[in-house]
């Protein structure tokens, strides 16, 4: 009985460490574009919200 469970444990063990790997569909150009304009206008907003924060900074 101790043989087959460390066996299994191992088996689990290899299928954990050799599991495959899910790709991921490439991109469509229109999900391409979305997800650059979706990045720019996050970087865009931090930039703005930084230089507001600065300029309220100094103002005070």
């Amino acid at each position: 009985m101790l043989r087959d469970q460390s066996s299994d444990r191992a088996r689990r063990e290899a299928n954990k460490a050799f599991k495959p790997v899910k790709t991921q569909k490439p991109m469509s150009d229109y999900a391409k574009d979305q997800q650059s304009f979706h990045e720019n206008r996050e970087r865009l907003k931090a930039e703005r919200l930084a230089r507001e924060a600065k300029l309220k900074s100094h103002s005070k």
